[in-house]
């Protein structure tokens, strides 16, 4: 009887068991958030749909086919390791960037707020075209590369100049870490989605594009209407005022999300 309640003390988790699953169930969550819509998330359902077809063929005892898909599972991990060391060296990259082991940005919130409002209605005011990214989970280390790296305080007078026509940088993305100009200049990809809308130009089409492969909060200043616009998680929110902008940059990302309704120019 004492052996079998030995053997039944295994089940019976402790507080290390439960700190280890919270730990893994975070890393997972994170590896996720990283690679969801991205080439990535389709290779992991591309692995998972092998395994299952494995486990599969072992239930029914198809041996040819076992065989074969544990030699593919066997060294196909150390191929997606040499064939895709870019991605995996960008998605850690990413988790060491997350906003929970990121040092707390000296600015204040507030002030920040003031100043990307005041900076946008100044762009906007003398119809200056100008796309501001704001990092949220997901780090944009890869975008940032693509422009000249920066780290500067954010300031209305700082965005106004950079997106100054002439300047070298003004065609280009701001993208905004914590309280920081993190980069300027950048290249964003434009979405892969139809876009019925024909008065949306480039800048609004990679607003778009990268609001579907991250969760950036994208603001857009078009430089023919002079109309404000916002792009979060593939939906374009057009015609933001001031006090609109400064409610969501203001609120919590899920309430963001659900703020914004589904794009009526994406077919």
């Amino acid at each position: 009887m004492s052996q079998l309640w030995s053997q039944l003390e295994f089940f019976r988790p402790g507080w290390r068991d439960f700190l280890q699953i919270l730990i893994v169930a975070f890393l997972l969550f994170r590896l996720l958030l990283i690679i969801q819509r991205t080439r990535a998330m389709q290779i992991l359902l591309g692995v998972l749909l092998i395994a299952a077809a494995y486990l599969l063929s072992r239930v029914l005892e198809l041996t040819l086919i076992e065989t074969l898909l544990g030699y593919l599972l066997q060294y196909g991990v150390i191929a997606g390791l040499v064939v895709f060391q870019p991605e995996l060296r960008t998605a850690l990259t990413r988790l060491g960037q997350s906003r929970l082991l990121r040092i707390v940005s000296p600015m204040p919130e507030g002030q920040l707020i003031d100043e990307i409002v005041h900076g946008v209605e100044e762009l906007a005011r003398k119809k200056i075209g100008a796309i501001i990214v704001l990092e949220q989970d997901v780090g944009l280390d890869e975008y940032a590369h693509t422009g000249s790296r920066e780290r500067v305080d954010v300031s209305a007078s700082m965005l106004q100049t950079i997106f100054s026509p002439g300047t070298p940088l003004h065609d280009g993305a701001v993208i905004i870490v914590g309280g920081e100009i993190r980069a300027a200049g950048a290249i964003l990809p434009l979405t892969q989605h139809a876009v019925t809308d024909k008065t949306l130009g480039t800048r609004h089409r990679a607003a778009i594009g990268l609001s579907e492969e991250t969760d950036a909060l994208v603001i857009v200043v078009s430089e023919e209407t002079a109309r404000i616009s916002i792009a979060l998680r593939g939906s374009l929110e057009r015609d933001v005022d001031a006090a609109r902008l400064r409610e969501i940059l203001g609120g919590t990302m899920p309430e963001r999300s659900a703020a914004l309704a589904p794009s009526p120019t994406l077919a």
